[in-house]
């Protein structure tokens, strides 16, 4: 009897210290996060936070969780998780080309149609492999029309709340349902003699654009190396300019993405040997009986949403939502607010208000998006809760210190290197950071940090990296 009175003692007496002790670490991190909230958030700056413990399903800390803010690219994870979790998340991106009439002899009696399914990864290989399986085709002349299908979508090129002058930088292409090198050309510049212009390539190859060689090689008067066009004028004059010390890589966007995927298209059948007419249109392809698939091309979703983690790509995210819109709809012609829509019910169905935020684009490059730490968090506990949705998800994601858009980012012999996955969303005074991390006693954590008003990108990112240090340790 006095054993078990003692045992009994002993135990009354356990539970509190094992509880003190799991407040006292909660209150330490509050202390420590509060810490760096006053003496290392930017002047002048705001941020929200919000940290979740995954493992115990309790909140560990907040800081202004509930206050909107521009999400820059991390509201790419709204857009990368309503779609995953859709039961046809799986479904490919296809770029396919159809023929409708008769092969006669050497004479194709019809038309040919290019239908974008709006592939952001497709490139200039992607487009030979589609033109070689075409001119394997028994006919070397075309006795009708080519069409480029672009009905995927409606006609509107960018999304609401992208800066006009944001053109031509390769993150902000003219998307459309057919898109080649993502709307860019890349120029590559090798040095010559001293003085002389540099050697230039570009790709793709086509003649839809022009260049302008304005570089001097190894010679520093020449000012900064750079790539641009005449784009005031909507022109596909591509521009190179400066001093070329050794090879230098630089990218432009062209006017319009699906003229120049039908133009290049054209010209490469003609190459094959193949009497194509002197121009094409757009129209869209309605399937008879005549209609016969020539050749297809495919990306899978999990290469489109690694893109969109790793390196933060716009045009993936677009893409993405564009295909949410039409799984969720079945229609055509989808519009942006057509793949918002799918997100703002996949709020509702997280118990939250979506009238409480603003959602103007996919990837987050809009100015006119306002969401906050905790919808991302909850959007966050989601995806881990669904097994389908988070081993995708997660295994995009960059990893601090290792690659994407934290290579650079959590070094190695810091607590978040190797530890924290996550994604970064950047422009000018906005730099936030949301995704997972594994804390030192093995929990999953799912987080999120938006600094907002802080013209220092250098000392917000190192805030972030700071308040995952202190969650892990």
């Amino acid at each position: 009897m006095k054993k078990y009175l003692l045992s009994l003692t002993l135990s009354l007496l356990f539970i509190p210290i094992v509880l003190w002790g799991q407040n006292t670490s909660a209150k330490s991190l509050s202390s420590r996060l509060d810490t760096l909230i006053k003496y290392q958030l930017p002047a002048g700056s705001n941020v929200g936070i919000s940290v979740y413990d995954l493992t115990t399903g309790k909140s560990l800390y907040t800081y202004q969780s509930d206050k909107l803010s521009r999400p820059a690219s991390t509201m790419k994870l709204l857009t990368t998780i309503t779609a995953l979790a859709r039961p046809d998340a799986d479904e490919p991106f296809k770029t396919e080309v159809w023929y409708q009439g008769v092969i006669e002899r050497d004479t194709l009696k019809g038309d040919i149609y290019v239908v974008g399914g709006y592939d952001p990864e497709f490139d200039d290989e992607a487009l030979d492999s589609l033109v070689n399986t075409v001119s394997r085709f028994p006919f070397s002349v075309i006795a009708g029309n080519v069409y480029g299908d672009v009905s995927m979508k409606d006609s509107i090129y960018w999304g609401s709340g992208w800066a006009w002058d944001d053109t031509p930088a390769s993150y902000q292409p003219y998307l459309s349902p057919l898109m080649l090198n993502k709307g860019l050309v890349t120029v590559t510049a090798s040095p010559g003699e001293k003085g002389e212009m540099a050697n230039i390539e570009c790709v793709p190859a086509s003649s839809y654009y022009t260049v302008t060689n304005e570089t001097q090689s190894r010679t520093p008067s020449a000012g900064r190396f750079g790539v641009s066009r005449d784009w005031l004028q909507n022109g596909n004059n591509v521009i190179i300019k400066g001093n070329v010390e050794s090879k230098r890589i630089g990218t432009v966007n062209i006017y319009s993405s699906q003229d120049f995927f039908m133009h290049t298209f054209l010209e490469r059948l003609q190459a094959k040997g193949i009497q194509c007419p002197a121009g094409y249109a757009f129209n869209e392809l309605q399937k008879d009986s005549l209609s016969v698939q020539m050749a297809l091309f495919e990306t899978s979703t999990q290469d489109v949403v690694n893109q969109i983690m790793k390196e933060s790509d716009n045009l993936n995210a677009q893409a993405l939502l564009c295909r949410l819109g039409a799984q969720a709809t079945g229609k055509k012609r989808i519009s942006d607010e057509d793949g918002l829509s799918a997100i703002r019910k996949q709020i509702k169905a997280l118990g939250g208000d979506a009238d409480n935020y603003k959602l103007a684009d996919g990837c987050g490059l809009s100015n006119y998006n306002y969401i906050s730490p905790d919808l991302l968090v909850s959007f966050l506990k989601f995806a881990y809760s669904r097994t389908d949705v988070f081993q995708k998800l997660y295994k995009a994601l960059p990893i601090g210190g290792v690659d994407g858009t934290l290579k650079y980012r959590m070094q190695r012999g810091t607590p978040s290197h190797k530890n924290v996955h996550a994604k970064t969303g950047s422009f000018t005074a906005i730099n936030c950071l949301a995704g997972y991390l594994r804390a030192a006693n093995g929990h999953e954590v799912a987080f999120a940090i938006m600094n907002q008003n802080v013209l220092s990108g250098a000392k917000a990112r190192a805030f972030q990296d700071a308040v995952c240090d202190e969650v892990i340790k």
